[in-house]
């Protein structure tokens, strides 16, 4: 059936294309975003790599997989693909950033929601999308990213990547020692079952902290080395005593937030509204935890942008 399908699709049928590629279209996307950190540039290589792939069908000639015949389109646009970064200001209104510990590294890092993942994603997959992950992923040199992401993620063969690259076995193996060695020194701590007891409870202690705007509760969450981040924006924060500060500064003058759970890179997020004086809510920006056993080990704070790529409204009615 697939073959009689690619042939259909090579004759210039439309609708016999669009069933072969329906199968990859998630895997590629996530592959993307992997490449580039940013679900809004994953999304545009996406649909670069399938007009390619449509306009150049007919000389597909069945030499590899389909699957890998894709793989090899969408890499190399993301290897073409290339964005400069600008720091951003601090863009809180009438809230005085602490000193942070650190300008970080220009990264362009977006949420990937984990409802694109699909409720089949298993544990090594939302493993290989975590924010440390993809984070880890930006810092690497891009033909790296690619020949670790195909190799150690997705499982190609080095003689394969290096035909999908146009480039030497050698040089595939030695950029995959290159990553491998760069994200070792990066490793994280490894993500708490989805929905475990422990995250649940973790989860609902956040939520009325930072709802009841309780630092002390927040505090006692939070490893000692925990790590609040806010890409593109290049503050970081790093241990319990800046991170509290932090806080306090976003909860001063008696600031008081709704948040609504939803999921990101396979860990638990928030879209975080801010009350206003008149009782509607307004979007502030999506807070992804990332958990260590059952502490918060990291922060990372998105801008508002993001909100509707999780079905989050721009804000919430009065309670009332």
């Amino acid at each position: 059936m697939a073959a009689d399908l690619i042939a259909q699709a090579q004759a210039g049928d439309a609708e016999a294309f669009a069933a072969v590629i329906q199968p990859y279209r998630a895997e590629l996307r996530v592959h993307c975003y992997r490449m580039l950190g940013s679900l809004q540039d994953a999304e545009d290589a996406l649909q670069e790599s399938l007009l390619a792939a449509w306009q150049g069908i007919g000389g597909f000639e069945a030499r590899a997989s389909i699957r890998t015949w894709l793989y090899r389109i969408a890499t190399n646009r993301c290897l073409n693909a290339s964005r400069s970064v600008a720091r951003r200001e601090w863009n809180i209104p009438h809230v005085t950033a602490p000193e942070p510990s650190r300008l970080g590294e220009i990264v362009w890092l977006q949420p990937y929601p984990d409802v694109l993942l699909g409720p089949e994603a298993s544990y090594e997959q939302r493993e290989s999308i975590s924010l440390a992950f993809v984070t880890a992923l930006q810092t690497l040199p891009p033909r790296q990213v690619a020949v670790l992401v195909l190799r150690d993620v997705l499982g190609f063969r080095a003689a394969e990547v290096a035909e999908m690259l146009d480039s030497s076995l050698d040089s595939v193996n030695s950029a995959l020692k290159r990553a491998r060695a760069a994200l070792h020194r990066r490793r994280s701590d490894p993500l708490p079952t989805t929905d475990s007891a422990v995250e649940n409870a973790v989860v609902a202690r956040f939520v009325q902290a930072w709802e009841s705007l309780d630092i002390d509760a927040l505090v006692d969450l939070l490893t000692d080395d925990v790590f609040v981040s806010m890409p593109p924006v290049p503050f970081e924060y790093e241990g319990r005593d800046l991170v509290r500060q932090f806080c306090a500064a976003i909860f001063q003058a008696g600031r008081r937030f709704e948040l609504v759970a939803t999921r990101a890179n396979g860990q638990p997020a928030f879209g975080a509204y801010l009350r206003g004086p008149n009782g509607i809510s307004h979007g502030t920006g999506v807070y992804v935890l990332t958990l260590a056993g059952d502490r918060i080990s990291a922060m990372s704070r998105f801008e508002n942008s993001v909100l509707p790529w999780f079905g989050l409204p721009r804000s919430l009615p009065s309670r009332g």
